[in-house]
């Protein structure tokens, strides 16, 4: 790999806007000297999930594309011609250093497992990253990906839909505003996973029979990080997310969009004990079929001690409707706050927030509480764009916040793994009454695949 250092034109963040949402940050990240006002924009994974990408940046250039698979590097050319003009590589590593000089920032796309490596890849070289949901794939990934934005000052973001919506501001503002009160409990949930060859598919045994690796995919460069594991058809394309090595299931698929108003209007950051207290199916190579964790919160400033449940699974609907005097039914999904003074739901993606109560809500209808958060047009990937051109405040998914709640879904899934309760000592990173858990805070990786060891 070649040195990192460059010449480069610095861009300095637009100032952040007032209030806790948008957290003040200055970036010295790279940025070329544009052309036509554009950014040139380089994407890793450019199938699927890639497409949400490729519409956030249908303005900018488009520059380089890679993938490990050959088929989908042109996936989305139709919608977007542009891409056809652009350089492909299959292995990113190639990529960056044969173009680092010419990429402002990188959209990267790609499987759980290696969202990490391509991020923080890109971040040493000073560029600035926006990567898919859920942010890694383990914990101190997580916490090393927050370590870098602040080391090499880039901008970042992570894809979370909702948390660009008007409704949970609207939440927020309502909860400023003491509509609810303290909050002292809450559950969210979401169906799934759905074992229906969309993006989850059982294998026909375990472990997972071995199949011919399809043509145009360079499985090595597929695995990354990752140790040596005998392809099967049911890891690639879009299914790979069932599997314990690549992805963390429905949990991992959906937190970051349902749980997104509970953690940030809470402050749910950092649990003290984690406990999966219903898991139904899984084994060591697949991920459950249903999972109720539960968390618990100590007081965090002036907002008392909470608990939150995570509920996916066929039936996911928690069963309080009698327990806390509900009238209405809930919603198939969401997210459900109870509060002191009243009781609000969201949908799942933290939107549309709703009090159970009909007649509280046309009162708080007629409150006309002021917009206190500013709203945001075009989705994450637009919302980074305009913050790399100094167009905009920094993401509201950044890394500051991203990381910290996926660390939270994170540690439900190793309750969830190992069964029974983990108590957390977020201070120090440590599982304190399961020491022996702790060797999954961070998974070990191939030769040629480490990255950040430099900054602990």
């Amino acid at each position: 790999m070649k040195s990192y250092n460059r010449r480069s034109f610095l861009k300095t963040a637009a100032a952040a806007t007032a209030g806790t949402f948008i957290l003040p940050y200055c970036s010295t990240g790279r940025i070329g000297a544009l052309k036509n006002g554009k950014l040139n924009i380089a994407m890793i994974g450019c199938g699927n999930i890639a497409s949400m990408a490729f519409e956030g940046c249908a303005d900018e250039n488009i520059v380089a594309l890679c993938d490990v698979d050959s088929n989908m590097l042109f996936q989305y050319a139709d919608e977007y011609p542009q891409i056809k003009k652009a350089k492909t590589f299959s292995d990113f590593r190639v990529m960056l250093d044969e173009m680092e000089d010419e990429i402002d920032a990188v959209c990267i796309n790609t499987p759980d497992h290696t969202h990490f490596t391509a991020t923080i890849a890109c971040m040493e070289r000073g560029i600035h990253v926006f990567t898919q949901k859920p942010l890694t794939h383990n914990i101190w990934q997580a916490r090393t990906l927050r370590k870098a934005m602040h080391k090499y000052n880039v901008i970042t973001n992570m894809g979370n839909q909702g948390h660009t919506y008007g409704g949970i501001r609207r939440l927020r503002e309502w909860y400023e505003a003491d509509v609810f009160g303290q909050i002292t409990e809450v559950h969210s949930w979401i169906g799934g996973p759905n074992w229906d060859g969309n993006y989850f598919n059982m294998p026909e045994s375990f472990p997972p029979p071995v199949d011919p690796i399809p043509e145009g995919l360079d499985y090595d460069l597929w695995l990354g990080p990752n140790q040596k594991i005998p392809f099967n058809k049911n890891y690639h394309p879009k299914r790979w997310r069932g599997f314990h090595p690549f992805g963390t299931g429905q949990f991992g698929d959906w937190f970051c969009h349902v749980a997104d108003a509970p953690i940030w209007l809470l402050d749910l950051y950092e649990p003290v004990t984690i406990e999966a207290e219903e898991v139904t199916g899984g084994n060591e190579y697949i991920v459950p079929s249903s999972v109720r964790v539960r968390y618990e919160f100590e007081a965090r400033g002036t907002k008392k001690p909470c608990k939150f449940y995570w509920h996916n699974g066929p039936n996911p609907i928690p069963d309080i409707k009698e327990e806390w005097g509900l009238t209405s039914d809930l919603p198939s999904d969401g997210s459900i706050f109870k509060g002191e003074k009243n009781i609000v739901t969201t949908n799942n993606r933290s939107d549309d927030p709703h009090l159970m109560d009909l007649d509280a809500m046309r009162e708080l209808n007629k409150l006309k509480i002021p917009e206190k958060y500013p709203r945001v047009e075009g989705g994450p990937v637009a919302e980074f764009v305009r913050a790399v051109k100094g167009d905009g405040p920094m993401p509201g998914s950044n890394f500051d916040y991203a990381a910290p709640m996926t660390e939270v879904m994170l540690l439900g899934i190793i309750a969830v793994n190992h069964g029974g309760k983990i108590e957390w000592d977020s201070k120090n990173m440590k599982i304190t009454n399961r020491p022996e858990l702790n060797v999954y805070l961070k998974e070990p990786v191939r030769e040629g695949w480490e990255y950040g060891l430099d900054l602990w």
